[in-house]
């Protein structure tokens, strides 16, 4: 069966924005003349994101579900009905044979409307523990691709497929030279290099942290390539415009991530599911930091999974500011137990996630 018309449903953060763009880019690679359309949520990174790269995005004004309850059910719940209204038209004019949910507030009108339809509909769940939004679709969509063991849990089992998550594109192909990785950022191959990294936002305790033990780091023999994020890149500038210190390089976004992981021999990061997947596919030795403020405090979870694989090394948020220097420290300088987490970490890996994700789609689309 030829695909010719696709809705990819989701979004709020680059963990999700990429895994979306990486099965469209897939599915446009097998089928080229395919009308790929995306479905968002307003005032969301992926009104800005997807259009950059190249695909047509419309917005659903959905909101979060309320933590607390509050004047803001209201509105939510208003939003949620102009939301499935609006989804609903979405099919019916587009007429999509098939609709792929990433996560994200908006997947949740698009596939409940796709899948009441009978259109073929299919899940990709990043996380080791499954979102409120995502358990509901569930029982409704025709499969769910998950990347952890043990998501029995919360889909039936008859429709998990164990595909893994799709990654950017530049980390599976035409992976770079290392001198040039190091040309790039002005290093020699022979530095030691840690890479602290809270996403494109940033990550306000990782910041934090660091900024807390400035001192320390001036001291090391150590190069640390820094990304704050564009949320903190000013102020943190400005605090430590008086301090030199050329083992730190200050990045408010990073361009070119595949070159920062061919450099570093230690990483430190957030937990989410699109990083770990990058870190499993690459092998690096790693200290995650979870972050607190997510829904059903997935990163943990995610993040404990890999724990229990001894493949990464933990530091919750609210030890960060003792622990996490010291402990990126003492694994810089231990060859041995670097080895043996990214022997580890690699086990996990699932480098051909992306394709096998379009394969279910394409399997799908047969047995409707």
């Amino acid at each position: 069966m030829n695909i010719e018309r696709v809705i990819l449903s989701g979004g709020g953060t680059g963990g999700h924005i990429f895994p979306a763009l990486a099965i469209a880019n897939e599915i446009r690679n097998r089928y080229p003349s395919a009308e790929i359309l995306f479905v968002g949520a307003l005032g969301r990174m992926e009104m800005e994101k997807i259009p950059v790269a190249g695909y047509k995005i419309i917005g659903l004004p959905i909101i979060g579900f309320p933590r607390n309850f509050s004047l803001k059910m209201i509105t939510f719940f208003m939003k949620l009905f102009k939301s499935v209204s609006l989804a609903r038209k979405i099919v019916n004019d587009f007429k999509p044979q098939v609709v792929i949910g990433v996560g994200g507030y908006a997947s949740g009108p698009l596939l409940w409307v796709a899948a009441c339809e009978r259109i073929p509909t299919i899940i990709q769940e990043q996380n080791s523990y499954a979102g409120i939004t995502n358990k509901i679709l569930g029982k409704k969509v025709n499969a769910i691709c998950v990347a952890y063991n043990k998501m029995e849990r919360f889909f039936p089992v008859d429709k998990i497929k164990f595909t893994g998550n799709p990654v950017r594109g530049n980390l599976v192909q035409n992976w770079p030279d290392t001198t040039e990785a190091f040309t790039y950022f002005g290093l020699n191959e022979t530095d030691k290099v840690i890479l602290i990294t809270g996403g494109s936002l940033g990550a306000r305790s990782i910041n934090n942290a660091v900024l807390r033990n400035i001192n320390l780091i001036t001291k090391l023999d150590i190069q640390i390539i820094w990304q704050t994020g564009t949320l903190y890149y000013d102020k943190i500038t400005e605090e430590l415009k008086a301090i030199k210190s050329p083992n730190l390089q200050i990045h408010r976004f990073i361009t070119r991530m595949d070159f920062a992981y061919q450099v570093a021999d230690v990483v430190i990061s957030r937990a989410g599911a699109g990083t770990i997947s990058e870190l499993c596919l690459l092998g690096k030795p790693s200290i995650l930091v979870p972050s607190p403020n997510v829904a059903e405090d997935h990163q943990t979870k995610n993040a404990l999974a890999l724990v229990e694989k001894e493949a990464v090394v933990i530091i919750h948020d609210n030890e960060i500011n003792e622990k996490l220097l010291p402990e990126a420290i003492e694994l810089i300088n231990d060859e041995i137990k670097r080895n043996k987490l990214s022997e580890q970490i690699k086990t996990m890996a699932k480098p051909n996630a992306t394709k096998d994700i379009v394969s279910e789609v394409e399997k799908i689309m047969i047995h409707k």
